[in-house]
């Protein structure tokens, strides 16, 4: 294909593919040297060039190579059209969803529930491109344009006809997305979260809205929480980008949970929908805690918006298997006291997690957590006041300190902790956790949910909340899948 084609006005030069990364590319390679955060692909373009790239995409910014250079106001946009040319192939039905937390819980519950309707379905997202064939890493929650549009051209070659996507507010920011033919786009909430990469909470909301402004087609559904502050502020972007606004939660206007009694192992579920209370089914969701009931609304929403028959939808939501490292049962002690993990890394992703499982406990709450490094740092302090609050012990451990101090982090997630147990060794903290358990007593692991390795000083190092989990549960006579 040459640059002419997928890119209007370039050179017609024959391309062979396109990338970002220079240690990707090959002979005939468009090499797109971006602006990062941390790097300039522009320091990178010789590197490219010796392996063989024979153009560069880069932005307006004086510079001349020895290969031919296509200068754009908005090369990210201009590269995620080029990759959409590139790789044209997609699965007929494209789901997007926004929020801070619940994308890849809601997802992958979209997927299971086409699944069970007989679709060949998929989601992409923080836990890799989940499909017939298994699970491929993507590497980000939202990765770059070139890595979406070919595992999108490759879901369709195995036959996917329905996908969902996790669409980070990094990933909306960049114009990752930009060349994806969406059907309908969701959005589940919005909480402090990434105020290190943009300027302000405004900044970090604009980038959500996006998905709506910018990316869906006139006419398309957009399912939006309305249990969140932000349902005005959405719907209002949503309705003046001419997009059929679909609510959904214990408000939602099109599809409702009028009622919840936990159970054991889930809960029971009144679900209505309409206008009136008339449409209504009691179902068994098997998945505790509030924010899994809905997460599952969410998606079983995007199905019905999308015109799904209101009943496969709900028969798919008794089914729904749990998301990994999303308020995952790692096991229990010899006493039944249940140990879980889960991915909350946010103050309100640990508000909620920790008010879902408070149903589910007779005894005492603990939770063992801590706080990313080079990420917010004023959400420390707000995280260890959640825990307090809403805990019954709290010990504070590290997270992925990256190139901070961790015993710094430690220190300031205790301004709002005071009383919290500190231990800086991840693995001693979660032992020390169930070592404390009771009958009746629960313990929740938080903040990394299905993460494999610990990043401290640049070095990721394996680790896993689940593994330790495991070991220790062995120790004290436990039980574990």
């Amino acid at each position: 294909m040459k640059l002419s084609d997928i890119i209007p006005g370039a050179p017609a030069i024959e391309i062979t593919g396109i990338t970002a990364d220079s240690r990707k590319v090959k002979p005939g390679y468009l090499f797109a040297a971006l602006q990062g955060v941390a790097k300039d692909g522009r320091d990178y373009v010789e590197t490219a060039i010796k392996a063989g790239a024979v153009a560069v995409l880069t932005d307006d910014r004086p510079g001349e190579w020895s290969v031919p250079a296509v200068k754009a106001g908005e090369p990210r946009l201009l590269l995620a059209q080029a990759a959409a040319a590139l790789h044209p192939g997609q699965p007929g039905i494209v789901a997007a969803v926004t929020g801070t937390n619940g994308k890849s819980s809601t997802v992958d519950f979209l997927r299971q529930i086409w699944s069970s309707m007989g679709r060949k379905a998929a989601s992409m997202g923080t836990l890799g491109a989940i499909g017939p064939s298994g699970v491929m890493d993507l590497g980000h929650t939202t990765p770059d344009p070139v890595a979406i549009h070919g595992t999108l051209e490759t879901l369709a070659r195995e036959g996917v006809t329905h996908a969902a996507m996790e669409a980070s507010s990094h990933g909306l920011a960049q114009h990752r997305l930009h060349g994806v033919k969406l059907s309908a786009g969701a959005f589940t909430n919005l909480t402090q979260d990434h105020l290190d990469y943009h300027t302000d909470f405004d900044d970090y909301r604009r980038a959500k809205m996006k998905l709506f402004s910018e990316l869906l087609p006139k006419g398309a559904p957009a399912i939006i929480n309305a249990d969140s502050p932000e349902l005005e502020a959405f719907e209002a972007v949503a309705q003046t980008a001419g997009l059929a606004t679909f609510t959904v939660g214990w408000r939602g206007r099109d599809l409702r949970i009028s009622e919840a009694l936990p159970r054991g192992t889930g809960q029971d579920l009144v679900i209505q929908w309409g206008a009136g209370a008339t449409n209504e089914r009691k179902i068994h969701l098997p998945l505790i805690g509030e924010f899994q009931a809905l997460n599952a609304l969410c998606a079983a929403g995007i199905a019905m918006a999308l015109g799904d028959d209101v009943h496969q939808v709900l028969d798919g939501l008794t089914t729904l298997k749990g998301v990994h490292g999303r308020l995952e049962l790692v096991g229990q002690t010899a006493g039944k006291a249940p140990v879980f993990v889960d991915y909350a890394h946010t103050p309100d992703g640990l508000n909620v997690l920790l008010r879902a499982a408070r149903p589910h406990v007779r005894g005492k709450l603990i939770v063992v957590f801590g706080c990313g490094g080079d990420r917010d740092a004023t959400k420390r302090p707000i995280m260890g006041d959640v825990a307090r609050r809403l805990a019954d012990e709290v010990i504070v451990t590290d997270d992925n300190p990256r190139s901070e101090e961790p015993a710094t982090i430690r220190a300031a997630i205790r301004k709002g902790a005071p009383d919290a147990s500190e231990i800086g060794d991840r693995a001693t903290a979660i032992q020390e956790g169930i070592r404390r358990l009771k009958p009746g007593d629960a313990l929740l692991i938080a903040g990394k949910g299905h993460e494999t390795g610990q990043i401290v000083k640049g070095v990721t190092i394996p680790f896993s909340d689940f593994d330790v989990a495991k070991s220790a549960l062995d120790e004290v006579g436990g039980t574990h899948g």
